[in-house]
């Protein structure tokens, strides 16, 4: 089992940065991928970023790609997503996951937090 918290999300103008945090707790959390998802309102829940268990490979929405940073500290059994160049159509409630592997799908995980609102304000 893993329990997964999110935090770092908030109110930000265009352009801004935040950085949001999934801290984790329960075992073997270093041999899980994790993944970042969002969801809109009245959208579906959408793929955003993704890392493998060691931080060696990363996969990014063509949306976010160049924009947003996923990495991972397993000493803290932290992952974060780091949001550059904020536009309003990232304006989501922001998920992490954990899964056996890494994987662009949101039925490829098991685990998930209960959400962090980022707001991007024009």
């Amino acid at each position: 089992q893993v329990q997964l918290v999110e935090s770092g999300g908030g109110l930000v103008q265009v352009g801004g940065s935040l950085r949001l945090s999934c801290a984790a707790s329960g075992r073997n959390f270093n041999k899980y991928a994790v993944g970042w998802f969002r969801q809109a309102p009245g959208k579906e829940r959408e793929f955003v970023a993704t890392i493998d268990w060691s931080g060696s490979i990363t996969y990014y929405a063509d949306s976010v790609k160049g924009r947003f940073t996923i990495s991972r500290d397993n000493a803290k059994n932290t992952v974060y997503l780091q949001m550059n160049t904020l536009k309003p159509e990232d304006t989501a409630v922001y998920y992490c996951a954990a899964g056996l592997s890494i994987a662009t799908s949101k039925d490829d995980y098991g685990f998930w937090g209960q959400g962090t609102q980022v707001t991007v304000s024009s």
